[in-house]
Parts: structure tokens; C-alpha cells; sequence
């Protein structure tokens, strides 16, 4: 199954977090409902959308889901990207 990264960071995450937190969204019909769910534990600062999404073309409506899916569920959070999952930190990092 195919996998995309995007990674939730917060300087306020759910006690469980522990810090940045990463969920992996497997690129099928649960990907929404695991989206949802993640973005709704907190109120975020920044949320990181990976490459995994935003780079290949066949995944364009998949990325605007993404984005308004943020835009609806974290309102108030930062959207960053990152290149690779090794600069998730650094690109929240970016808009904290």
C-alpha cells in the first residue's frame, strides 16, 4: 500500500504527542476520515503537507483535499511543505 507523510507539528500537541507529531495517510478512501481525525486532536500551530502528496500529479485532488481539509479543521495553523520527510522540523519550524 502506498503511503504519503504529512506531519502535524505543534509547540502544543496532545499529551501523547510528545512533541512533532507524523500520521501516515494511506492514499485510499480512509484517507479523509484519518485526516479529519488527526487535525481535530488539538488546536495546531503549523501543519506540514509532505512531498508524498504534493509532488506526484495524479495526486493533485488528493492535495486539495489536504489543504481544505486544514483550511476546515485547523483554521488557525500554519501550512508549511517540506522536501523530504528528514525537513519536516525545519519547515514547520519556518512559521512558529
Amino acid at each position: 500500500m502506498s503511503v504519503a507523510t504529512p506531519a502535524r507539528v505543534s509547540e502544543k500537541p496532545p499529551a501523547s504527542a510528545g512533541g512533532g507529531v507524523m500520521a501516515l495517510v494511506a492514499l485510499d478512501e480512509s484517507a479523509e476520515s484519518t485526516m479529519v481525525s488527526a487535525l481535530s486532536e488539538c488546536d495546531w500551530d503549523v501543519v506540514v503537507i509532505g512531498g508524498g502528496i504534493r509532488k506526484p500529479e495524479p495526486l493533485l485532488p488528493l492535495f486539495e483535499q489536504v489543504v481544505n481539509l486544514v483550511r476546515r479543521y485547523a483554521p488557525k495553523a500554519a501550512i508549511a511543505f517540506n522536501t523530504s520527510g528528514g525537513d519536516s522540523v525545519e519547515a514547520a519550524k519556518r512559521w512558529l
